[in-house]
């Protein structure tokens, strides 16, 4: 039982960095233009 008053506190902190983490991404346009980003490993960037 002493073992949940560690845990769940661990658990809270761990939720909200992940949540500030994923606020951070979008907000500094992480996700914008993942097609794009999909699409450039298939161009080839070498001039003939």
């Amino acid at each position: 039982m002493d073992i949940l008053y560690l845990l769940v506190p661990l658990s809270v902190v761990l939720v909200l960095a992940i949540t500030g983490l994923l606020a951070w991404a979008v907000s500094t346009g992480q996700f914008d233009d993942i097609e794009r980003e999909g699409q450039r490993i298939l161009l080839d960037d070498t001039e003939p």
